[in-house]
C-alpha cells in the first residue's frame, strides 16, 4: 500500500506492506480521506534526517475488518478515525476502536476527515474550562484555530480571533458572531470598551514560535485570574511580573483529549469509565462529527484543496509557503 513519510526533510510517497492480522480490539480501515495538519507535520518534515516519520494523524474510511471485540463497528461502517501512529496518510489503516467514530449519516466522508483536527479544538476548549457567556481570544487562525473559534462560537461564547495574516483575518470574519482582527492594539482597545472591560476570560494560542511575542500579549489580554491555553508548538515564556499580577493560569492543551499517548486506552483500546472520564478522545471525534451532522459548525472551505495519493508532493507546496492563505489539504485514495 501506499504512504507518506518525511525523510531528510523531504516528502517521500512510499510502498509499504498492507496490514493483515486485525487484533480483537482493531479495525481494518480501508481510507477514503486523509487531512494534512500543516503546523504537526511541517515540523516533523523540519527535524527529519535519515529515518522515515509516517506522517498524518486524522482520516476517513471504510472498516473492511473488525476484531472480535470492536465494540460495536461492523465491516461496512463508515467511520472517522484519529491518533497517529495508528492513523496516517496510508491506504489502509489498523486502528484500535478506542480511537475511532461512526460518521453519521448525511455528514460528507472529506468532512468527517477532519475529525483528528476537531477532537483536537475541542479539547483545547475543554482545558479552558469556559462557561455560557464568557469570552475567549483564539490567537492564530490556522486550520486548528479556526475550528477552535467556530466551537466556541457554537457554545455560545464570546469569540474573538486575531491573527497577524491579513489573508486569514479576511477569510474568516465572515464568520456571523466573531470578531476577526489583524491588529492586536485594535483587539486590545475592543476587550477594554467591551462589557466592563475586565478583558477575556481565557486566551487559547494556537501559533508556534520560539520568540513569539503572543506570550506576553496574551497577559494582557485576559481578566484577572484569567487562564491562557497553549495549543500550539509556541514556547511558553510568560512574564513573570505579568502573570503575578493577574494569578494568570497557564494550561496545556495536549492533543485530543484523555487517553492520548496512554498505551491501555489506545492499543489495547481500554476506554475509560465514562462516570470518571467524561470526554476521551475518543468521545470528543464523536462529539466534533455531532457538530458536523448538526450543522453547529461548516467546514466545507477547509476540504475544497483534494489531492490524489500520487500527487502527494504537490499537496505540501502551497502549505510550506507561508504567504499562502490555503489551510489544509485532503487527501484522497
Amino acid at each position: 500500500m501506499k504512504t507518506v513519510a518525511a525523510k531528510n526533510h523531504q516528502i517521500q510517497l512510499l510502498h509499504v506492506e498492507k496490514p493483515e492480522d486485525v487484533p480483537k480490539t482493531s479495525l481494518l480501515i480501508r481510507t477514503l480521506y486523509s487531512v494534512i495538519s500543516p503546523g504537526t507535520e511541517i515540523s516533523a518534515l523540519k527535524l527529519s534526517t535519515d529515518r522515515c516519520i509516517y506522517l498524518g494523524y486524522s482520516a476517513v474510511g471504510i472498516v473492511e475488518k473488525c476484531g472480535d471485540h470492536n465494540s460495536g463497528f461492523k465491516e461496512g461502517d463508515l467511520v472517522a478515525c484519529y491518533g497517529a501512529p495508528y492513523v496516517r496518510h496510508a491506504e489502509y489503516l489498523l486502528v484500535p476502536h478506542t480511537l475511532c467514530g461512526k460518521v453519521p449519516d448525511h455528514v460528507k466522508p472529506e468532512e468527517a476527515a477532519l475529525s483528528g483536527l476537531g477532537a483536537i479544538a475541542i479539547h483545547a476548549l475543554r482545558v479552558a474550562e469556559l462557561q455560557f457567556g464568557d469570552k475567549a481570544v483564539v490567537a492564530g487562525l490556522g486550520i486548528i484555530g479556526q475550528l477552535i473559534a467556530q466551537i466556541a462560537d457554537a457554545a455560545a461564547y464570546e469569540v474573538y480571533a486575531y491573527d497577524l495574516s491579513l489573508k486569514r483575518t479576511e477569510m474568516f470574519c465572515s464568520r456571523p458572531n466573531i470578531t476577526c482582527f489583524s491588529d492586536h492594539k485594535k483587539m486590545e482597545e475592543e476587550l477594554k470598551k467591551d462589557g466592563y472591560g475586565h478583558g477575556a476570560d481565557a486566551v487559547l494560542l494556537c501559533a508556534g514560535g520560539k520568540q513569539s511575542p503572543l506570550t506576553a500579549q496574551s497577559l494582557k489580554w485576559i481578566r484577572d485570574k484569567g487562564k491562557v491555553v497553549i495549543v500550539g508548538d509556541i514556547e511558553p515564556n510568560f512574564p513573570r511580573s505579568d502573570m503575578f499580577a493577574k494569578e494568570a493560569q497557564i494550561r496545556i492543551s495536549r492533543a485530543g483529549g484523555p487517553g492520548r499517548y496512554d498505551p491501555k486506552y489506545e492499543r489495547e483500546a481500554s476506554d475509560y469509565p465514562i462516570g470518571f472520564v467524561r470526554w476521551t478522545e475518543g468521545r470528543n471525534i464523536d462529539e466534533f462529527l455531532r457538530l458536523l451532522k448538526d450543522k453547529r459548525i461548516d467546514v466545507s472551505e477547509y476540504v475544497k484543496e483534494v489531492v490524489h495519493i500520487d500527487q502527494i508532493l504537490s499537496a505540501y507546496e502551497s502549505l510550506l509557503d507561508k504567504q499562502s492563505s490555503v489551510l489544509t489539504k485532503v487527501i484522497q485514495y
